[in-house]
């Protein structure tokens, strides 16, 4: 397993990071399945381990707190996210002081912890002032709960840049990483988050490198959709909403670079990420350990140049830039 610093901190987090979005499983077999995917995953290497209280009302955290406190606390790199309701009550969500505040106890509870590595805005927040929200996660860095705090989706570059004129403004912790969508099929973070991280020292944390399963290659134009896949059961559509014929089409051309260096579809997918320098870890799902075996081997896959240039060519990407004149 190789290791990448978060942006320019001096944290240092595994290429593959193991994400976790379990509901409760206690007592079940599916239990040990995960239990074993954990172990699997800090046995090959990976230290960054990624939940939020939001996954599964809280069981995700409770669940991953429980397993890797096997494991020694200095060796992991461990995060979390708040934004999204924990309660029914009017102060039960979002980035004020007050529920950022709560939100940490309740997690580090969960988690059985004493700190969190990283912890993360999950959502922007429109009804909470921004400055509000960065001297909170700043205090938590001051007490000693959180050691760096980020970002997640709907934090695009210009609310990036307001927020570091607002750190500087009143000498707050910085933002040390972002953690947005990325991968063959969603590349938005190329037009401009890529290039505000990188100058201002953010690193990138990617979630959803399969875009939902798409780029797993299991979804086949023309073909019923494989009995238990995310399709015949995710309840907002969204991997079905990705499977019209256009991207089906790619998916195959993509395939076939994939069999011409000699790997398949997921470790490609992944590997293409980590060619990008701004990239400090993926962050993949894995529902049994045979399917984290596979993500491991992205690691450390280089991708040659000429293969990259095929890829951008079969997905069709074209940077936003605007020019006047």
């Amino acid at each position: 397993m190789k290791y990448r610093s978060v942006g320019k901190s001096g944290l240092k987090i595994s290429e593959i990071a193991l994400g976790s979005w379990v509901t409760d499983l206690k007592g079940t077999a599916a239990e040990d399945v995960a239990k074993q995917t954990v172990k699997l995953a800090y046995d090959n290497g990976v230290n960054f381990f990624d939940c939020a209280d939001a996954y599964s009302g809280g069981a995700a955290e409770c669940f991953l707190g429980e397993v890797l406190k096997e494991y020694p606390r200095k060796e992991l790199v461990i995060s979390s996210k708040v934004f999204f309701p924990t309660g029914e009550g009017v102060n039960d969500r979002g980035l004020s002081h007050k529920h950022i505040f709560e939100s940490i106890d309740q997690t580090l509870k969960n988690m059985q912890l004493d700190y969190l590595d990283m912890y993360f805005c999950h959502r922007f927040d429109e009804t909470t002032d921004l400055t509000e929200t960065l001297r909170a996660m700043s205090d938590l860095v001051t007490q000693g709960k959180v050691l760096y705090y980020g970002v997640s989706e709907e934090w695009g570059s210009a609310r990036l840049e307001e927020a570091q004129r607002i750190i500087d403004r009143y000498n707050l912790y910085p933002i040390t990483v972002v953690q947005p969508q990325y991968n063959l099929n969603d590349r938005y973070i190329e037009h401009e988050i890529m290039g505000t991280c990188r100058k201002l020292g953010i690193g990138i944390t990617t979630f959803s490198p399969l875009a939902q399963g798409l780029l797993t290659g299991k979804y086949r134009k023309g073909q019923p959709l494989p009995a238990g896949s995310r399709a015949t059961w995710q309840s907002d559509h969204q991997i079905n909403d990705l499977l019209t014929d256009e991207n089906l089409d790619k998916v195959e051309q993509l395939r076939t670079v994939a069999d011409e260096l000699g790997t398949n579809l997921p470790v490609l997918s992944m590997a293409w990420i980590l060619q990008h320098p701004e990239i400090s870890c993926v962050i993949a799902g894995a529902s049994k350990p045979s399917q984290l075996e596979n993500n491991l081997k992205a690691s450390g896959f280089v991708i040659p140049a000429d293969a990259m240039a095929e890829i951008d060519k079969i997905t069709g990407f074209h940077r936003f830039e605007r020019h006047v004149g």
